[in-house]
């Protein structure tokens, strides 16, 4: 089964432009072989006519005839142009082309009811013979006239009748397909242009598309702009909910832990209250449908981050080595994409010493690296784990971060890798599209 529409509509143009030009081709070749045939038929007929009128029957019973055809071809020894008188099945007269044969030798079974048909010459040539049977007042016998024509000549005509046309037809019909090739590419360009705005919104190159102008596609593109304000609409909405919850669970421990006494026992079960709340609200935060359309400049973000982090790098006074090529793009949202670069930077931050690096790669890979403990390759694995901490003893954290990464960036297409840094520390290798 063909599954290109382009494909299906060409090739039903071609079946269809096929039978058209052979049902034209049998037709007007069927109208051209009677014309032909009957050129021939009535020059027959005209050279019957005229032997029929000089029979001349004398009062002793004998026949003359006066007016033979003068034509060459009637003279030329076998020529296929023959022509013969009989009376009662007795040869009266023939053509000089007939030298001793007779048309007692021609096969005139090929014909067909009354009027001209194919038979056979004296030699089994193929003829087109015209027979006709007449009587002459004041005589009883019943006379016959045999002409014939070569059919070969006649076929010869047929063919160069039919040479013509069928050129002409195939070239007719190259025209059609190649009409019909350009009606369908120009068509169905409108299809592709849309596939086309389709993708760069999926890349984040465009927000909307744009309409094509064409009657049968507006309203298909304006119901996808419409899923598209819906689906933004919808993630904004979630986003307000998911706040809000947030704001009213963290509150009530904030102040319950607030009236516990510090070393109380249940400050370990809010911290781990908070910290799965905090899990699962970023978490249903992160799987929430991106919005579409989005394409968020990479440098900015970090600049923004930097800002953020620039009062606990200055406490440690760790220096930034930052690498962002101008236009890199992340073609998803900004505030993913804040979230990810963050959580990793803050994290290399609490860890590392005095270094913190960030290079942007083509395509898009952004490295984040710092100069701390780092940690062996089987625990990275582990590490991307909710809630997991390899070590207790380090800085504060609920251990959620890196898998918040981790998710962020498989839902947007991307992945998290965590390797040895060459500056002895960590490295976050974030690969996202661009």
């Amino acid at each position: 089964m063909i599954r290109s529409i382009r494909a299906r509509m060409l090739a039903l143009a071609a079946v269809w432009i096929t039978v058209a030009l052979l049902a034209a081709f049998l037709a007007i070749g069927a109208v051209l072989d009677r014309f032909v045939s009957e050129r021939y038929d009535a020059e027959l007929q005209s050279v019957a006519d005229t032997l029929i009128a000089g029979i001349d029957v004398e009062d002793d019973g004998d026949i003359d005839v006066d007016d033979t055809p003068t034509d060459p071809r009637f003279q030329l020894p076998l020529s296929g142009w023959y022509w013969q008188i009989r009376a009662d099945g007795r040869l009266v007269d023939k053509s000089e082309s007939l030298f001793d044969a007779s048309f007692a030798l021609i096969d005139d079974s090929g014909r067909r009811g009354p009027g001209p048909g194919y038979g056979r010459g004296p030699q089994s040539e193929p003829l087109r013979v015209l027979t006709e049977s007449f009587t002459i007042p004041d005589s009883d016998a019943q006379f016959s006239v045999i002409v014939t024509a070569p059919a070969r000549e006649v076929w010869d005509s047929l063919a160069q009748v039919r040479r013509p046309l069928a050129i002409s037809l195939a070239v007719l019909g190259l025209g059609l397909a190649i009409a019909v090739a350009v009606q369908v590419f120009a068509g169905l360009g409108s299809t592709r242009r849309l596939g086309d705005d389709l993708r760069r919104v999926r890349a984040g190159k465009a927000e909307r598309l744009a309409r094509p102008g064409v009657s049968e596609l507006d309203p298909l593109v304006a119901e996808i702009n419409a899923a598209l304000d819906q689906n933004a609409t919808l993630l904004a909405r979630s986003r307000q909910h998911l706040g809000n919850l947030a704001h009213s669970l963290k509150t009530p421990l904030a102040a319950l832990s607030n009236d516990l006494p510090a070393d109380h026992a249940g400050q370990a079960l809010i911290a781990r209250m908070d910290r799965l709340i905090g899990w699962h609200l970023r978490r249903a935060r992160s799987a929430q449908p991106r919005t579409l359309g989005q394409r968020t400049p990479v440098c900015e973000v970090i600049d923004d981050i930097m800002l953020v982090l620039r009062r606990p790098m200055e406490e440690k006074s760790m220096r930034t080595e930052i690498s962002c090529p101008d236009r890199v793009f992340f073609a998803g949202e900004r505030q993913d994409l804040e979230e990810m670069i963050g959580n990793l930077a803050e994290n290399a931050v609490k860890w590392g010493r005095s270094v913190l690096r960030i290079t942007v790669l083509p395509g898009l890979t952004i490295r984040i690296e710092d100069d701390g403990p780092g940690m062996a390759d089987t625990d990275a694995p582990r590490a991307l784990i909710r809630g997991a901490r390899l070590d207790e003893s380090g800085p504060p954290g609920s251990g959620l971060g890196l898998a918040i990464v981790a998710d962020l960036a498989a839902l947007n297409g991307g992945e998290l890798r965590l390797e040895r840094s060459d500056l002895g520390g960590l490295t976050a290798i974030l690969s996202l599209p661009g």
